[in-house]
């Protein structure tokens, strides 16, 4: 693996960049403060701009090392920052990585996070030489598996009552993505 951090990307409607202190007011009010958009995340709603502040200033914290892949979504037409997609853990031992993403509900159903992701499993495989890329969801969220599916990633399992979020315990669908079929697919 050639770990090489957060940099730009950029899709047809997207640009994914690193996030700055800027961006806390769009991110509390574009997503990160609605309990729709969080309703399967493992992290409560922010209730103000300065807890937003704090965890962007967090993050931005992480971008020393080039082993973090934690960008800002912007939407291009708009200038507006409406979502995050990261990379979660790596295990380097077996070049893969699991991501997670999160965008605001104004823009479900549009291909926003398909764009994106697809932009990110590039990036990982190209650039940072994984193998495998792994996503997972809660079973009563599919449309975040219709994500995954549009972006070539395969179902591979349920996990029984493997996770948490703000539902409670929870089965979790895992699904992933080989270099191999990325680039065959």
């Amino acid at each position: 693996m050639k770990h090489a951090g957060t940099v730009s990307l950029e899709t047809e409607r997207l640009i994914l960049r690193r996030f700055t202190l800027d961006d806390a007011q769009q991110a509390f009010d574009n997503w990160m403060s609605r309990e729709k958009v969080t309703r399967y995340m493992t992290w409560q709603p922010y209730q103000n701009v300065e807890d937003v502040k704090g965890y962007i200033q967090y993050v931005i914290g992480t971008y020393e090392k080039p082993d973090t892949y934690y960008w800002a979504i912007e939407e291009k037409n708009s200038g507006q920052v409406i979502g995050s997609i990261s990379v979660i853990w790596l295990n380097e031992a077996v070049e893969s990585a699991e991501v997670g993403y999160c965008l605001s509900d104004d823009f479900w159903g549009k291909g926003m996070m398909p764009e994106a992701l697809s932009a990110v499993i590039r990036y990982l495989f190209d650039a940072v030489g994984l193998n495998r890329i792994q996503a997972g969801h809660d079973v009563n969220n599919p449309n975040s598996g219709r994500v995954m599916e549009k972006c070539g990633m395969r179902y591979e399992g349920t996990l029984r009552q493997a996770d948490r979020n703000n539902q409670g315990v929870c089965d979790t669908v895992l699904h992933a993505i080989l270099r191999d079929e990325c680039n065959n697919g």
